[in-house]
């Protein structure tokens, strides 16, 4: 069972990471790091996205890709 869900898990895991940042400095770099990354593979997928945009001939028609039923 999912204890926290919505807007409340969200704020739930800011407070975890601000506490683990404040109380751990080496982890300072580690979460640096790591939101580069993030942020590069987003920016990444947004630009090939943008132009590569998914056209009505790309989309499948059926509901069962793979043929089971």
């Amino acid at each position: 069972m999912n204890a926290f869900k919505g807007t409340l898990g969200l704020v739930a895991a800011a407070v975890i990471v601000v506490v683990l940042l404040v109380a751990f400095p080496a982890y300072r770099w580690f979460f640096l790091i790591s939101l580069g990354i993030g942020v590069a593979v987003w920016g990444i997928l947004h630009l090939w996205h943008r132009s590569h945009p998914i056209e009505e001939k790309d989309v499948q028609d059926t509901k069962r890709p793979l043929g089971l039923s």
